[in-house]
């Protein structure tokens, strides 16, 4: 999947330059998050290249965010030992707890509301060079990935949309949703993306916003 990609991080960011409102509340995607100490943290590398271990949880997360440090966490915590509790190990392969959080219904789209209330777990039984993204499509089908194999839905929400910027309410015709105020405290990377040289939409975010404010 991560050979899909077709841009590198010059492109990302050229991209986003070009398509980013003149005032922008943030983005609203899907972010990706690894389990440190029982904790969420946010992740250093997109879900294709990641490869969690068995006996590891990973977490994504629907929200609108305005770069890593403001991202929402998952709401459940992530917890193996209950998530996978009656999946046993086989041969060649690894278990991976997932946690999928649809967000709330200020983080939806307009005309959308998330499938569920509540975040939704899964146990993946994968190969044991699988990635988190592999992890993924075996518990919260179906995906849905964008021409740079950027994910852009899981279990069909949201059904368009792609790690949009959203304007500001002032600078909207129609106000924007509030983000979220639950901090990540995690450190600067792009896990809405699936792998490969593009993995810095919300760092370009970052740097975008800190021009206009210079």
């Amino acid at each position: 999947m991560s050979g899909a990609l077709a841009c590198g991080t010059a492109g990302v960011l050229l991209a986003l330059g070009a398509a980013a409102p003149a005032q922008a509340a943030g983005y609203r995607y899907w972010s990706y998050w690894e389990a440190d100490a029982g904790k969420w943290t946010y992740a250093t590398q997109g879900p294709a290249t990641a490869r969690p271990a068995d006996g590891e949880a990973i977490g994504f997360r629907f929200a609108l965010s305005e770069d890593s440090a403001d991202a929402a966490k998952p709401t459940a915590a992530p917890d193996f030992g209950a998530i996978c509790a009656d999946t046993e190990k086989a041969p060649g392969t690894k278990r991976i707890a997932v946690v999928v959080d649809f967000g709330t219904p200020q983080d939806a789209p307009a005309g959308e509301t998330p499938p569920k209330d509540s975040p939704t777990t899964g146990c993946a039984r994968i190969a044991e060079n699988g990635t988190g993204a592999d992890a993924l499509a075996a518990v919260a089908k179906p995906l849905r990935y964008d021409s740079a194999a950027m994910l852009c839905g899981i279990a069909g929400y949201p059904k368009r949309g792609c790690g949009e910027a959203v304007a500001e309410p002032d600078a909207a015709t129609s106000a924007a949703p509030e983000a979220s105020s639950e901090s990540s405290g995690g450190g600067p990377s792009a896990g809405l993306l699936v792998g490969g040289g593009a993995v810095l939409v919300l760092g370009a975010a970052a740097v975008w916003k800190s021009r206009r404010r210079a």
